[in-house]
């Protein structure tokens, strides 16, 4: 078994796809959405590969050191994470193969009009695990 984060991004679709802001959506779309996510989280926690999972609030900052005796450094010159980080789940896996077919099945999670938003996922094994990538 292997863990990967599946990060989902507020960056949404394709253009051609559904690709209407969630700020956007109906609140009975925000609904089904989070429905697909929670159903999606009972399967995997039945079949033993989720691990855990939370959405995120749009709110955040940038926080680092900035030198002994001086207060922590808010925001600055980086990307804003915050506008582009909507939630994360992690999964334990037999195979890169398997974390793939859930992140595509994620993908297919309901937006705007109840069509699949067909979202980009990033998929990233975790560091020190030895990736399950088969041939």
């Amino acid at each position: 078994m292997a863990k990967y984060l599946l990060l989902k991004h507020y960056r949404g679709a394709p253009e051609p796809v559904n690709n209407v802001p969630m700020d956007q959506w109906t609140p009975e779309e925000i609904e089904a959405h989070m429905r697909y996510m929670r159903d999606f989280a009972t399967r995997l926690e039945k079949s033993g590969e989720y691990v855990d999972g939370q959405a995120l609030a749009p709110e955040g900052a940038w926080v680092r050191y900035d030198g002994e005796g001086r207060p922590p450094v808010t925001d600055g010159p980086f990307a804003e994470t915050k506008d582009l980080i909507a939630g994360w789940m992690v999964i334990d896996v037999d195979s890169y193969e398997r974390a793939v077919e859930l992140a595509g099945e994620l993908s297919a999670a309901p937006g705007a009009g109840g069509r699949p938003i067909h979202e980009w996922l990033e998929l990233r094994p975790f560091y020190g695990s030895s990736p399950t990538i088969t041939e």
